[in-house]
């Protein structure tokens, strides 16, 4: 019997492992994390731990300044992993529920969930408590390094085992909504009816064999 063609057929492709150290320096996308030194992790910002290039001010950075956030909002998009998430497509789950929000509620989302999932000094499950899809306030957090507090530790300068201040809340907060506003901005101030999604037979096959 002849094999299958599979001719006219797209060859499926597995998704290329980004963490949060790698590096594609060639296409000027760097890891300013600092490499672990025997047992302890130096989380600081520096030069690229691969290319030692130096692109990004922290020092400026971790000042904080709600003024100078546009240098902030700049130098994140050096790092491969926040490059990432800024470019990669927003589910439609999450872009559904954007919509009916509206820009409005959605910064009221922003800073409550900046103050619940990484304000406390021990955040549940921290490194692991912000999903990666189904909100856009995810994409947003991964893209600005306030996903978790060794993320805000690193970016920021902001020491773990405290909680955060509310000056610090109002400033990851307006990170994420900067983020919103500029991938998705058509999105209307009070937000609009958006029909639900409806489940695939698959879906539903699959809800009642469990």
């Amino acid at each position: 019997m002849a094999p299958e063609s599979v001719a006219g057929k797209k060859k499926k492709l597995a998704p290329l492992k980004i963490t949060c150290t790698s590096t594609a320096c060639d296409d000027d996308l760097h890891c300013f994390k600092q490499a672990k030194k025997k047992g302890k992790e130096h989380v600081s910002g520096g030069k690229c731990r691969d290319c030692g290039v130096d692109l990004v001010d922290f020092s400026r950075v971790q000042k904080r300044n709600l003024k100078d956030l546009e240098y902030t909002f700049k130098s994140l998009k050096y790092e491969l992993i926040r490059h990432h998430f800024w470019h990669l497509e927003i589910d439609l789950r999450a872009m559904n529920y954007a919509r009916r929000k509206g820009t409005t509620a959605l910064r009221v989302a922003a800073e409550k969930r900046i103050r619940t999932a990484v304000g406390p000094a021990q955040p549940w499950h921290d490194g692991t408590q912000t999903p990666k899809s189904g909100n856009p306030l995810y994409y947003a957090q991964h893209a600005t390094a306030t996903c978790c507090r060794k993320c805000i530790q690193y970016w920021y300068g902001v020491e773990t085992g405290r909680d955060l201040s509310e000056e610090e809340i109002q400033y990851f907060s307006a990170l994420v909504n900067m983020f919103v506003e500029d991938r998705l901005p058509n999105l209307t101030e009070t937000g609009e009816k958006v029909p639900p999604i409806k489940k695939s037979e698959a879906e539903w096959d699959e809800e009642q064999d469990e």
